[in-house]
């Protein structure tokens, strides 16, 4: 080891951890989607818009942690399945607001069960309370990675 150079003990690094547990997390959610015929993206996409209809696909691509091309090519096959409708004229603006189809909430029901119980698995082992501090924490750590840093 270098002098001067401090190590990270990655048995308890929390950054270490968050990764080993998403890396877990996306396995799990692979294994549940896959045979239903559908990706953790497309699964993702699909949610958000069944939470906040006609979102744009630069939110999309936001929303589901890829790139707009990315996100422009998952939407044409969507809608190429029948999944989502994209609207021929935007509302407002350039954006053309994308939404499920009867057929893509049906999808949608199954794959968010199977996602659900991934979930139910991973926070099986933690009391009420416990479940709660995990998301304050993960809010909180989040925030402090996405909030500029006062300049004093």
């Amino acid at each position: 080891m270098s002098q001067g150079a401090e190590r990270i003990d990655l048995s308890v690094s929390v950054g270490y951890l968050l990764k080993e547990a998403s890396a877990a997390l996306r396995a799990a959610m692979e294994d549940v989607l896959r045979p239903l015929g559908m990706t953790i993206t497309q699964y993702s996409c699909m949610e958000l818009l069944a939470q906040r209809p006609g979102l744009s696909n630069s939110d999309l691509a936001r929303g589901a942690f890829v790139t707009r091309q990315s996100m422009s090519v998952l939407l044409q096959a969507l809608d190429r399945d029948g999944l989502v409708a994209r609207a021929d004229q935007p509302d407002v603006g350039r954006a053309l607001p994308t939404r499920l189809t009867p057929a893509g909430r049906r999808r949608l029901d199954k794959a968010s069960a199977a996602v659900r119980s991934v979930e139910v698995r991973m926070l099986g082992d933690l009391s009420d309370a416990e479940r709660d501090q995990a998301v304050r924490l993960l809010r909180t750590m989040v925030r402090s990675l996405t909030t500029e840093a006062d300049p004093a």
